[in-house]
This record gives structure tokens, C-alpha cells and sequence, in this order.
């Protein structure tokens, strides 16, 4: 990218949020924090009314706003691209609302830009996994994004797997985060007066109240997440499995803690970190005719005793 495109683009980026970092920016681009300032100098002396902080970062001084936006050929298919898994892994209202924004990037692309896209949109398609349940029918996505934005505390009606009970909590919304092939939510239960973790499509009926959470103090959605991840006690799992059927594991090594693989003969050693030996084992059996475990005990164990089981009930 040329300077005169990075300064521009600096210059929306310094539109798109209310501080920037010079950090930021210099990842962004691959730049250094000298050649951030100059870029910053450049933009001041151009008039554009900068505020900045030491420390903090660089903000635009209030009510000053860019003339309407160009987007090229590329960022307009990065945007239809991303309309596809909107469509696919969202609830009804996200979708409505990105395709209204959809509307307005197609109003002011050039005529040959429009046709691009309309010829390119048949040519791309987000697929879902048949365990992925249809998002669609839930519509709380944007109702909670609102909650966050607002601080308002909010009732649910939610389905505890593992008690295979309904129950109903007063919950203060951190953030959501999509994995697996479902939404999540965190959420600090005023019920269990702790943090949990809320599939979305368990929600049966969520509703606003009128309290609110301004002065309650909770981690960003991202420190919960790596705060969590710590603390969950993670097993290493090493098993060879035949060459053959290493391929029908590719998308499903993913679900059981993939690490890594290497080839040790005419075999596949795959190395997995599990929080659950009972969880891998089940997975483990439905293709270990064609597979042996080299660790851990623990694993060899439980599959020994569920094919014990199996074989009680079947002679």
C-alpha cells in the first residue's frame, strides 16, 4: 500500500472508534510508531482537527466527518463474503440488519462494481453442519448486543443441559462469542452469583428489565475467555490411527482438542489437548478398529470398559 492510501485509510480508522492507539495502527499496517507520527503530522497539517494523548491515543475532535465512502471491487466481495455467513450463522434480526447495511455499500458503488457483485453472489455459499441447530428461530443476538451497549440487566427463561432443567435468571450480558456451530453467551448469573457460560438457543424467552449494571466491574468478553481457558484442565491425548481413515477425521479432530499430527510409518500420529477423557473415548470408539492409543491410560481404561459394557449387552 502506497502512503498516500495508508494515510487515508488511517484516517477512517481514526473515524471508526473514538480513540485509536498508535500501536493499533502500526499493527495494521506493518509500520513502525515513527512512521505512525509521520503519518499523523501529515494529517494535521492537512487540517484534520487530531486530539492526541500520550499514552492514550489519537481521537477526532467531535462533529467533524468524512465526505461518503468509495469502497473498491474488493472490500464490496469482502462484504458480500461476509453477508453469506450472516445469513447462515445469525438469528433473523442480524441478518436484517446487515443486509440493510448491505443496501447502502451497494448504493454508492459504481455501476460496474454492482454487477460484479449481483454475478459474483451466486458464486459463494456458506454450508452448515448438520449438528448446527437453525439460528434463525432464536432472534436474541441483537437484543443482548443492545443489553451490553445500555448495561440492562436481563430475564431468561434457560434450558440447563445438564440438569435437564428450566429455570429463570436475571443476567448481566458481557459478550458473546460464536464456537462449535452455536452462540454463547456470558453472562454474570445473579442466580448463581458467578459468570456462565449460556448456549443461545437454550434461551427460551429473553426480556429486558428496567435495572441496569452501569457500576458493576466485569472482565472483557477476551480476558474471561483466556481466564477460563487456564483454568480448564487440559489432558494430552496421543493415538496413531491408520492412514486410510485419517482423512475422514479432518473436520471432526477439530471438536476432540486437535493440537498436531505426524507420520510414523503407515500410520497418523495425532497429538489432542481434551478437557473430557469421556467425551474422546466415546469419539474415539466410533472409529478405533482402526486406531490405538498411546496415551494416556486414563483414555485406554474408559474405552476398555464402555466396549466391556457394549459387549455385556450384545451377548
Amino acid at each position: 500500500m502506497n502512503r498516500i492510501d495508508r494515510i487515508s485509510a488511517i484516517l477512517i480508522q481514526l473515524q471508526s472508534r473514538r480513540v485509536v492507539k498508535a500501536g493499533d495502527i502500526a499493527d495494521r499496517f506493518n509500520i513502525s510508531l515513527r512512521t505512525v507520527y509521520r503519518d499523523i503530522k501529515t494529517l494535521e497539517e492537512a487540517g484534520i482537527p487530531l486530539i492526541g494523548e500520550a499514552g492514550v491515543g489519537y481521537s477526532i475532535m467531535d462533529g467533524y466527518r468524512l465526505p461518503p465512502v468509495m469502497f473498491t471491487r474488493e472490500e464490496a466481495t469482502a462484504f458480500l463474503t461476509a453477508e453469506k455467513f450472516v445469513e447462515k450463522l445469525t438469528d433473523t434480526s442480524t441478518m436484517a440488519q446487515y443486509q440493510s447495511a448491505m443496501y447502502k455499500v451497494r448504493a454508492i458503488l459504481k455501476s460496474s462494481e454492482k454487477d460484479a457483485l449481483e454475478n459474483l453472489d451466486g458464486s459463494i455459499e456458506v454450508l452448515k453442519s448438520h449438528r448446527q441447530k437453525q439460528a434463525g428461530s432464536i432472534d436474541h443476538i441483537q437484543t443482548i448486543l443492545d443489553c451490553i451497549i445500555c448495561k440492562k440487566i436481563m430475564c431468561i427463561d434457560y434450558f440447563a443441559a445438564h440438569s435437564q432443567e428450566d429455570t429463570k435468571r436475571e443476567v448481566e450480558p458481557v459478550g458473546v462469542f460464536f464456537l462449535d456451530s452455536f452462540w454463547h453467551l456470558i453472562a454474570y448469573c445473579r442466580l448463581r452469583n458467578d459468570y456462565r457460560d449460556f448456549r443461545i438457543d437454550r434461551i427460551k424467552k429473553l426480556a429486558v428489565t428496567d435495572k441496569s449494571y452501569i457500576n458493576s466491574k466485569h472482565p472483557t468478553l477476551k480476558d474471561y475467555i483466556d481466564k477460563m481457558a487456564c483454568e480448564k484442565q487440559l489432558e494430552q491425548v496421543v493415538i496413531k490411527v491408520d492412514k486410510e481413515i485419517h482423512s475422514y477425521l479432518d473436520h471432526q479432530k477439530y471438536y476432540g482438542g486437535f493440537v498436531s499430527e505426524k507420520t510414523v510409518g503407515n500410520k497418523i500420529e495425532m497429538t489432542f489437548l481434551t478437557i473430557s477423557i469421556e467425551g474422546f473415548a466415546r469419539w474415539y470408539m466410533t472409529f478405533g478398529d482402526r486406531a490405538e492409543i498411546i496415551k494416556p491410560d486414563t483414555l485406554l481404561q474408559r474405552v476398555r470398559e464402555i466396549t466391556a459394557t457394549i459387549n455385556q449387552k450384545i451377548n
